[in-house]
């Protein structure tokens, strides 16, 4: 007996969620690609490419079996004569979820699930290829990083050094207060690496969602920051979005 899927089903009943799945099986053979959540994705993957297999086959008993699922005619078409050959060389893996990040809104884990186009063989030498080059990143990442670490020290060391070449008068004894709005070479102009940020630099920011929070924020006290912007043309120039909503903006 199969095992049952844990977590809640889609829809409302087990037909609802039948039919759910069997859209979004539809939708993925006629587009070759669809976004949707990862929990929905994961749970058409096995169907899509049951379904795959059986169009491989080809004979009209499968074909029949198929159109119990895909009820559209002309979808079922391309499935047998475009999709299936396409993959008649792979024993299995026809289909591919990249996850995306959370949507806007509510959060959701988003995935984007396609199908595989390219031959065995392509796979393999992407595969290869990708390994090599997750090999060699070690070696490249760990100097940036130790620079980065060390940016701000050697920022110092030139003031210190302008400092003690400049004329007694002429020294600017302001001139460390600068390296305050020295941006942090990740994020550019208006941004600041630290857990303790200089006078004006109040708007957080977190790396792994690209998101900030002003101080207008309900999530402010509670959010850690892991960058600092001193405006938010400063956080949106280096890629972050808003948490606010146009409704909390208004």
């Amino acid at each position: 007996m199969p095992k049952p899927t844990k977590g809640p089903r889609f829809g409302g009943s087990p037909a609802h969620q039948r039919i759910i799945l069997a859209n979004l099986a539809s939708q993925l053979f006629q587009h070759g690609k669809i976004t949707t959540t990862e929990a929905k994705a994961k749970r058409v993957q096995p169907l899509a490419e049951r379904l795959i297999s059986k169009a491989k086959r080809g004979d009209l008993h499968n074909r029949r079996i198929v159109l119990q699922t895909i009820t559209d005619k002309g979808v079922v078409h391309v499935l047998f004569t475009e999709i299936a050959p396409r993959v008649a060389e792979r024993e299995g893996g026809y289909t591919r979820i990249t996850k995306i990040g959370p949507r806007k809104g509510d959060n959701a884990p988003m995935a984007v699930i396609e199908l595989v186009t390219e031959t065995v063989e392509e796979s393999r030498k992407a595969k290869a290829k990708g390994a090599a080059k997750k090999a060699a990143a070690p070696a490249k990442a760990a100097p940036a990083k130790a620079a980065k670490k060390d940016s701000r020290k050697g920022a110092e060391a030139v003031v210190e050094a302008e400092a003690a070449d400049a004329p007694i008068g002429d020294v600017d004894l302001t001139a460390p207060a600068a390296l305050v709005d020295a941006p942090a070479a990740e994020f550019g102009e208006g941004s600041y690496l630290g857990d303790e940020p200089p006078a004006g630099y109040d708007i957080k920011g977190n790396r792994d969602s690209m998101k900030f929070h002003t101080t207008e924020s309900r999530w402010y006290e509670a959010t850690k920051a892991e960058v600092w912007f001193n405006s938010v043309e400063a956080a949106e120039a280096a890629g972050f979005v808003n948490v606010l909503g146009e409704d909390d903006k208004a």
